[in-house]
């Protein structure tokens, strides 16, 4: 038993400094899709979600998320209490058994919580108030995400319901996803962005070589964020996560650029890349009772639901600088709602069951998220002004550039 306690909490560790590992690679394709003065900003924004999330998931997060519910409670809303100094409180019975220590489920599950508020930061890019979003950060990963978690992860009612979400297709991704949508809604575009006559003008990033590294990191973590929520290192289910997982991602990423090089008649890399990231975003509610082909044929829808919800924000005049929208929002749905099409649990009552849970955690994010981001909009204010906007947050935030001319202070 001790050796397999080791060799299991060794594998969840492993795991998750691969999910924390996802943080750079979110900042780099976030900065390498977008423009050069806003680069510190961008950063910024994500240095601060890793250290106020995992805070914020010690404080009452963890215990808000796997509170105890027992077989009377409606499994909505629950708290085992502050911190996290008597965990055997506030877990489910099928934690206590797993086979690793209390300390490293705790880590795993706080980078988890991270991720849901960095798709939001690559959305509101370029022209967010800073203040503004770390507000907006601080109640969205230490109150909405948590519930939201404990619905399902945590023993609640979609639990009972029989919702499945392996890794997060909703619980983690559209769950920022719908975030990201009514903030970019609120925000409203980027100045250039739609030219008079409402048609879509693009905006350049300022260093694709980051994006693409970006992308290589995120799919590197995901064997972390999928292969960690076995929960175990069983060899069989963990090597089968990992295959499904990347042939996903691969599918995704051919798909998309295929389906865009029909459409735009171009090669184009950022597409690439999201198709990638759709693929990897589609796996994850089922990515441990998928076959490799039907991981394929996920991944390939996600990819091609990638390019046509790109065009449709444009339509819509949506202005979201890195596509978190379609690669998490998107491609989150269509992976949760993909488990009752394919796989072992694929049935017409399965697919009805993950229809509800899509619902339910849609309609919860997007009234919450509404209620924080407009009660900010009115006081706070949620978008900085025409002149910091055109000048840069680099230098309107907080008074730095990102890649100082050195040959200025030359003598």
């Amino acid at each position: 038993m001790d050796n397999l306690l080791t060799i299991n909490n060794m594998w969840m560790m492993i795991c998750t400094g691969l999910v924390f590992f996802m943080h750079l690679g979110f900042s780099l394709l976030e900065i390498g899709l977008t423009r050069q003065k806003n680069t510190i900003n961008i950063l910024f924004k994500n240095i601060f979600i890793i250290c106020s999330g995992l805070l914020l998931y010690y404080i009452g997060g963890f215990n808000l998320m796997y509170p105890g519910f027992e077989d009377g409670d409606m499994g909505i809303l629950k708290f085992a209490g502050f911190g996290i100094d008597a965990p055997a409180n506030g877990m489910t019975s099928e934690y206590a058994t797993a086979g690793y220590t209390w300390w490293t489920d705790f880590l795993f599950q706080g980078m988890f919580a991270a991720t849901a508020a960095t798709i939001v930061s690559g959305a509101v890019a370029e022209r967010v108030k800073l203040g503004s979003f770390m507000v907006f950060v601080v109640i969205y990963v230490g109150l909405i995400y948590p519930i939201v978690g404990s619905w399902k992860w945590g023993g609640g009612f979609l639990e009972k319901l029989g919702f499945y979400d392996f890794a997060g297709s909703s619980l983690v991704h559209s769950v920022g996803g719908w975030a990201a949508l009514i903030a970019v809604w609120l925000l409203g575009a980027r100045i250039g962005k739609f030219g008079k006559n409402g048609k879509s003008l693009v905006i350049f990033g300022h260093n694709i070589p980051f994006a693409t590294a970006g992308v290589l990191i995120l799919w590197l973590g995901w064997f972390g964020f999928n292969g960690g929520s076995v929960l175990s290192a069983d060899p069989s289910l963990t090597s089968l996560t990992l295959v499904t997982t990347s042939l996903a991602a691969a599918a995704g990423g051919m798909a998309a650029m295929s389906c865009s090089f029909m459409w735009y008649k171009n090669l184009d890399l950022t597409m690439f890349l999201n198709g990638i990231l759709g693929g990897l975003v589609g796996i994850t509610a089922g990515a441990d009772i998928m076959s490799p082909g039907s991981a394929i044929i996920i991944g390939a829808i996600a990819g091609i639901l990638i390019v046509f919800a790109i065009a449709a924000l444009d339509k819509l005049r949506l202005d979201d600088p890195v596509g978190a929208i379609p690669v998490h929002l998107v491609c989150g749905v269509w992976g949760t709602l993909a488990v009752g099409i394919f796989g072992k649990k694929a049935g017409f009552d399965q697919f009805l069951i993950q229809v509800s849970g899509v619902a339910v955690i849609s309609a919860f994010c997007l009234i919450s998220s509404f209620i924080i981001l407009f009660t900010l909009k009115k006081t706070l204010g949620i978008r900085v002004s025409k002149t910091e906007e055109l000048d840069g947050l680099d230098s309107a935030e907080h008074g730095m550039d990102a890649y100082p001319d050195f040959r200025m202070n030359q003598h």
